[in-house]
């Protein structure tokens, strides 16, 4: 009869690291496509930049403007804690993003602000968008560096 119970305990324990790991798929599928968004944008910018795809002052203002508005989602529901590159697969995220969660918010508020300085350059010309997108690459590095696993 103890036999049973452990057997079912186990298996119940492990139904229920499935059922939290499932838990924040949902958060993990909204990160990582606000980060396919900016990809996006900063492709379009980095192109019109580099003259790989003509200048189009209403494009480039368009693609700034998407990365402002991505820049104002509220971080904190898409970081839940267990969402990390050891707790579940398909994420680069490192648990130390949850020891320095602040530190994390903080490079995300700066490229917010880095995306502004962008929606303000971007319809102003092909040569006003590479020192603004400098900045966007360093608030993204900033935090790469520090909370991205390699691939």
């Amino acid at each position: 009869m103890n036999k049973t119970f452990a057997i079912a305990a186990v298996l119940s324990m492990l139904g229920g690291t499935a059922a939290m790991a499932q838990d924040h798929a949902a958060e993990v599928k909204a990160r990582q496509g606000q980060f396919r968004i900016l990809a996006l944008n900063l492709g379009v910018l980095g192109g019109m930049a580099k003259g790989a795809i003509p200048y189009d002052a209403a494009a480039a203002q368009a693609a700034a403007d998407s990365l402002v508005g991505v820049s104002m989602v509220h971080q904190p529901t898409l970081w839940p804690e267990g969402s990390d590159n050891m707790s579940i697969d398909g994420t680069r995220a490192q648990p130390n993003i949850w020891e320095n969660l602040d530190d994390v918010l903080s490079k995300w508020d700066a490229l917010g602000v880095a995306a502004k300085e962008m929606q303000v350059a971007a319809g102003t010309g092909q040569e006003a968008i590479g020192p603004a997108l400098g900045k966007l690459g360093g608030a993204c590095k900033a935090c790469h560096d520090t909370y991205r696993a390699p691939e």
